[in-house]
């Protein structure tokens, strides 16, 4: 069967090529690879930045955002043949530590879990793969190819997920908030909030392009401006980019006992002149919070699949804004100036 490998580590060595059946010990699940998205961890797993072979292996099978056909699945199993379904991520770690032993791998605390497509465990970008049912999630149909959105959705879905449980800790209404960033996640993130029912705004630089249409049918309003002018007063910040100033400048407008939501990761290498004393005498007065968040474990997926199923499906179509086919895979990673989510076609 044919699948997208690379050397990691090694730049431009990404190709499609033969490999074996996956191997039964890999799970007990058969599934048929539809198509996978593509993001920017994958960019960077291509051009040699970041990644993991599997022990005692050269190659990793790259893609983590999924959507496949179930082929085979044991009786008992919860799944049956014909359902589709989208593969989580992350593996717990083998010890495991306190998280991954109650099935929050996305908490791991000793950075030995494992994920798919990324660390040490081949992905789904090959035409089959095998996986445990209780790593499989089933996605109605009737969302299509949209479906393989449903792994960037639940990224946000758990930074929604840790923003409430953290307001629980007093009496805390908020009415609305700020994403910054309108890239994928920036956009599933706004539109969890407006599913919510909170006046979002969402703020990222350019001014043409599908974006701030995106954004406005979502019923949020776009920003092309600053932080400050964007978002001063709001409750919530998830911020989606990972620019410094950009962070350091949501710290500073969220309203008093409001939250910042981390969940861009910077690419380090910038320095930025802060005035951290008065940060944090701004941040502790105000009791604000600011957190960071990445993955997603089972919980949150279902999550996201429920908010999926109840988006406008024409919004969704939307954010799929290219579809490569798997003999041209390399071309979904070449960013285009209206791309959203390039997806890989394997069907």
């Amino acid at each position: 069967m044919r699948a997208i490998t690379v050397e990691p580590g090694k730049p431009s060595s990404g190709r499609l090529e033969d490999i074996p059946e996956p191997p039964s010990a890999h799970g007990s699940v058969l599934v048929k690879t539809l198509a996978v998205g593509v993001c920017g961890t994958d960019v960077e797993i291509v051009s040699g930045g970041y990644g993991w072979a599997p022990p005692g292996k050269a190659r990793l099978v790259i893609g983590h955002e999924s959507l496949g056909e179930v082929l085979e699945a044991p009786p008992g199993s919860g799944l049956d043949r014909g359902d589709w379904v989208v593969g989580i991520v992350r593996r717990p770690d083998p010890v495991p530590c306190a998280s991954c032993a109650v099935g929050e791998w996305d908490m791991c605390r000793n950075g030995r879990y494992t994920e798919r497509g990324i660390k040490e465990i081949d992905g789904y970008a090959s035409e089959r793969y095998r996986i445990e049912p209780e790593f499989a999630v089933v996605v109605d149909k009737k969302l299509g190819e949209r479906g393989v959105l449903l792994e960037p959705a639940s990224v946000v879905a758990k930074a929604w997920d840790q923003i409430e449980r953290i307001g629980a800790r007093t009496t805390w209404k908020p009415r609305s908030a700020l994403v910054t960033g309108a890239g994928p996640i920036g956009l599933l993130a706004a539109l969890l909030g407006v599913e919510r029912g909170l006046e979002v705004r969402v703020l990222d630089r350019v001014t043409e392009g599908p974006k701030p249409g995106l954004v406005r049918d979502l019923g949020a309003t776009y920003h092309a401006s600053s932080v400050r002018e964007a978002g001063a007063g709001v409750d919530v910040v998830i911020e989606c980019t990972g620019v410094g100033r950009l962070i350091y400048d949501a710290m500073q407008i969220v309203a008093p006992v409001g939250l910042v939501c981390l969940a861009g990761v910077s690419s380090g290498g910038r320095t930025l002149p802060v005035d951290v004393q008065g940060l944090n005498r701004e941040m502790v007065l105000e009791n604000t919070v600011v957190f960071g968040t990445v993955n997603a474990n089972r919980r949150h997926y279902e999550a996201a699949a429920a908010s999926l199923a109840r988006a406008d499906q024409g919004w969704l179509d939307r954010l799929l804004t290219r579809r490569v086919p798997l003999d041209r895979w390399a071309e979904a990673l070449v960013r285009k100036p209206a791309d959203v989510k390039p997806i890989i076609a394997f069907a």
